[in-house]
């Protein structure tokens, strides 16, 4: 049996709705994908973010080493995002492997786990580089993006 990864971008949702979309989907353990977690948008910054989560009996983690580097963000605000996946696969890869490798390892028997970045949309977000990265360490990966 493939195991499940949810993901999920905060960017059109407040924080009540995100909990919303997580608790719906049966969702255990949010893994924060952002380089920093940090948020102009009240509620979404790593602290309180944790906390609402907890309150809602998930776990929370930030993974620095799989978000996306500062030089890399630039490709893909500028829309640039076939350039910008390349570029991450390839630094992902090259700094960080030991951390997908880490993640693909726990996944098969996690809670029930979800990415989490601000990209509403999967597609144009890193996380479809970390899920297709995660892909070829497993073999087989059920995606629900949220």
């Amino acid at each position: 049996m493939a195991p499940v990864l949810f993901t999920i971008g905060y960017e059109k949702l407040l924080p009540a709705a995100l909990v919303t979309e997580l608790t719906a989907a049966g969702v255990r353990r949010v893994i924060d994908v952002r380089f920093r977690p940090q948020s102009r948008r009240p509620g979404m910054s790593k602290t309180r973010l944790s906390d609402l989560l907890a309150e809602h009996g998930m776990l929370y983690e930030h993974r620095r080493a799989l978000g996306t580097p500062a030089d890399l963000r630039v490709l893909y605000r500028a829309g640039r995002v076939a350039e910008a996946h390349a570029a991450f696969a390839n630094d992902v890869e090259t700094h960080s492997a030991d951390a997908l490798d880490a993640l693909a390892a726990e996944l098969r028997n996690a809670p029930a786990t979800a990415l989490l970045c601000l990209g509403a949309e999967p597609h144009v977000c890193h996380r479809s580089v970390l899920v297709e990265r995660l892909r070829t360490r497993l073999g087989t990966l059920e995606v629900v993006n949220l």
